[in-house]
């Protein structure tokens, strides 16, 4: 989730003093910052919407109205984690390719630490409010292997950062280097849920469930991305074709979610094609240089205001999205709290921000 969003090109002059080639310099991806800022707004989008299905339990005779509202959200939202799967690989891969694996762990730190900072704000937060299910020294224990309750959002900031080492493993490999501590570090996540089961048959204790790892889906979109991302502005001479199908692949998401079940998985073909979509219709757009310094700063911001946004919509959507609104109100009020919740969001990570507190909060 950092910001690696420039990629480097040749320079076309050596040094003049010496006579060897220049470092290369890097062309900073403002559409890049723009598809962050998306799936950001996205997220927030889906969760409020989730706000509205849970008050009608999904089930439409409890409220049609909210129900539906809280159904086309989700629909929209589905392209989201995906594609910050393919910013991860594409960052790793082509933006920013690690030189070194101190780099790299560099990186995996900027992560990790942002992620139990948040998980144990919420531990503590749902503790305050008599959330908690369970001691919160369970929660917590849990949180180091992948149970992220209360804090549910960052449950693929467990499978992000391991394909970030793979890619990087692999990276590092081509160019000749030795990551030992990185391929140390995938084996550990291969072996750890093998290793709690063994250790709880030889205890007879129950051990956490393991979250840490990655599935097919997560590293096509992780490396498909980079490529896309990578293709070169106007490649993609008709983009009117994934206008059309944008809307198309959303619908079928709202129709699997509420037909067949919910919630539709990462890995489905309306996701993919969706995602696809909206990626190609992002990529190589050009940024008027008029939005670009507050365009960054916001990308700079995204990862905190994900961190924390799901505290508002708890606090603020949940007590309002009620299951005897009608289908007008309830569209007019979810649009009105995504707004409040992203505002609230990125006003806090920007102040962090200036309190030069990101590399604690993300």
């Amino acid at each position: 989730m950092q910001n690696d969003t420039a990629v480097r090109l040749p320079q076309q002059r050596g040094s003049v003093a010496s006579g060897e080639p220049a470092a290369p310099t890097r062309e900073h991806r403002f559409d890049i910052d723009l598809m962050r800022l998306i799936c950001s707004a996205t997220v927030m989008l889906g969760h409020v919407g989730a706000q509205f299905i849970h008050a009608t339990g999904n089930d439409p005779a409890n409220g049609a109205g909210a129900y539906w509202a809280g159904h086309v959200a989700e629909g929209i939202n589905a392209f989201a984690v995906p594609l910050y799967f393919a910013i991860a690989g594409w960052a790793v891969l082509v933006g920013a390719p690690p030189r070194d694996s101190s780099r790299m762990w560099q990186r995996v730190v900027r992560n990790v630490v942002p992620l139990f900072a948040w998980t144990a704000v919420y531990l503590v937060w749902a503790w305050l409010r008599g959330r908690n299910d369970r001691p919160m020294t369970e929660l917590a224990a849990g949180s180091l292997f992948g149970s992220v309750q209360p804090a549910y959002h960052l449950w693929f900031m467990y499978t992000y950062i391991p394909i970030t080492v793979l890619l990087a493993f692999a990276v590092l490999i081509k160019a000749g280097r030795r990551p030992w501590g990185l391929g140390a570090a995938l084996l550990g996540i291969a072996v750890l849920p093998s290793a709690l089961t063994t250790a709880t048959e030889v205890t007879g204790h129950g051990m956490p469930s393991v979250a840490w790892g990655f599935s097919t889906y997560s590293v096509v979109y992780a490396v498909g991305g980079a490529l896309l991302f990578a293709l070169p502005a106007g490649v993609v001479r008709k983009r009117w074709p994934l206008v059309v199908l944008l809307p198309l692949t959303m619908a079928g998401a709202a129709w699997y979610n509420t037909q067949v079940h919910y919630v539709l998985p990462n890995a489905h073909l309306f996701v993919a094609a969706m995602s696809v979509c909206v990626l190609l219709l992002v990529s190589r757009v050009r940024v008027p240089e008029a939005w670009r310094p507050r365009l960054r700063k916001l990308a700079d911001a995204a990862l905190g205001a994900y961190m924390v946004h799901v505290l508002f919509v708890e606090e603020i959507v949940g007590p309002l999205a009620s299951p005897d609104l009608s289908g007008p109100v309830a569209g007019l009020l979810l649009a009105a709290l995504v707004v409040t919740v992203m505002a609230l969001s990125f006003a806090t990570s920007l102040l962090w921000g200036k309190l030069r507190l990101r590399r604690l909060l993300g």
